[in-house]
């Protein structure tokens, strides 16, 4: 059984920045991070291939976030600067089994297994 557990939420300040991470009970898969704020569907916010080697961002973090891993840890990180008031949600992080090693999976129904969300709040 795979196990996803986000830590790192909070609230913080307009241009702040917070680190999010999620320990996976095995690291063989893709992952991605993906946020839902109320009132609105999951949407993706940035993947990483197996390898670690392969990122892929939505336009509207790209620049202001950064996804990495530690295979050696199990964990997966998405390191967030600038914040804005939109970047409000709930983020889960979510692992599935990509093509190949240097695969990433923009899509959330490719995702096979996800955590419990941790809460980010961007105040003015």
């Amino acid at each position: 059984q795979v196990h996803l557990v986000e830590s790192g939420g909070g609230l913080v300040q307009a241009g702040g920045s917070l680190r999010l991470s999620c320990a996976v009970s095995f690291s063989i898969y893709a992952m991605g991070w993906f946020r839902q704020a109320p009132g609105k569907e999951r949407e993706f916010v940035a993947a990483i291939s197996r390898s670690g080697g392969v990122t892929y961002y939505a336009d509207s973090v790209r620049g202001r976030f950064t996804i990495s891993r530690d295979n050696a840890k199990n964990t997966v990180y998405l390191q967030m600067n600038s914040l804005i008031l939109d970047d409000t949600a709930v983020y889960y992080c979510a692992a599935g089994r990509a093509t190949g090693l240097n695969s990433y999976m923009e899509e959330k129904e490719k995702y096979e297994h996800w955590g419990q969300g941790t809460q980010v709040t961007v105040s003015s």
